[in-house]
């Protein structure tokens, strides 16, 4: 499996993003999709998942009513919609692709560079 991520860049705050995430090869024991962020200096940290079977997501409480999480499912393909960036989401992100019931099922898409400068 690889994931494909695009997206980030360079905004000033309050400004918007839109990250997405594709994932090909034999994937379909894949279960949950979304992104993680680790800034400079800081853990990587969840920014929202859902789960690709229904409508579930799961989201960061700093980034809750200003990021928004969907997905494709025909192409296995998530989005991350950021709005009102600040500088504190300054981070590298990266998309992540798993099963919650095999470990061994653990994708990890190359980082994009998200940068809000104030």
């Amino acid at each position: 499996v690889q994931l494909q991520a695009c997206g980030g860049g360079l905004v000033q705050s309050g400004g918007c993003l839109r990250l997405s995430c594709a994932a090909s090869g034999s994937n379909f024991r894949i279960n949950v999709m979304g992104w993680y962020r680790r800034a400079p200096g800081e853990q990587r940290e969840l920014v929202a998942t859902l789960i690709t079977s229904g409508d579930s997501t799961n989201y960061a409480d700093s980034v809750k009513g200003r990021f928004t999480l969907s997905r494709l499912n025909s192409q296995n393909t998530v989005y991350l919609q950021m709005n009102n960036l600040k500088p504190e989401d300054t981070a590298l992100y990266y998309c992540n692709a798993r099963s919650p019931h095999d470990s061994r099922v653990n994708y990890w898409g190359q980082g994009t560079q998200v940068t809000v400068s104030s």
